[in-house]
């Protein structure tokens, strides 16, 4: 496996993450319905031509099996391929991200629990609530912050 920033972001690579962030929201954000994924789904491609720093994680096959955006600090996005999850991975990118770019908050859905409880694990807590997401959805937000900064 090889964790590294993306500088050239073709339209095959972002075409290949936004399989990887649909199958990740599929099994991960089972508040969301169908049809409210598809609708986000739209939005993903801007964000990740957007966002400061993105990073790949790929197989030793080449092909992208997580990613995460990084903006000012901030963990701005982290999906991981299903088959992939409970591997460790999330674990290596976010101190990757940690090290490197100086991670030391992000926001998760508090619906969420399995990505609340990683972060947890991983020494952030929650700061502040949002009843509203950032779509005026009604999925609350939870701020996090790295615990001792």
């Amino acid at each position: 496996m090889r964790i590294f920033e993306v500088k050239e972001r073709t339209l095959l690579l972002i075409n290949k993450l936004l399989e990887v962030w649909e199958d990740s929201v599929k099994s991960t954000h089972l508040f969301l319905s169908n049809e409210e994924i598809e609708n986000i789904k739209k939005y993903v491609p801007q964000a990740l031509n957007k966002v400061s720093h993105l990073i790949i994680a790929e197989n030793e096959n080449g092909t992208p099996i997580a990613f995460m955006g990084i903006e000012d600090k901030r963990l701005e996005m982290l999906f991981i391929k299903n088959v992939e999850r409970g591997k460790g991975l999330g674990k290596k990118l976010l101190k990757y991200g940690i090290e490197n770019y100086g991670i030391n908050e992000l926001v998760v859905n508090e619906q969420n629990l399995d990505a609340k409880g990683f972060y947890e694990h991983m020494e952030f807590e929650v700061y502040k609530r949002s009843e509203l997401d950032e779509h005026g959805s009604p999925y609350p937000i939870l701020y996090m912050k790295l615990k001792n900064i």
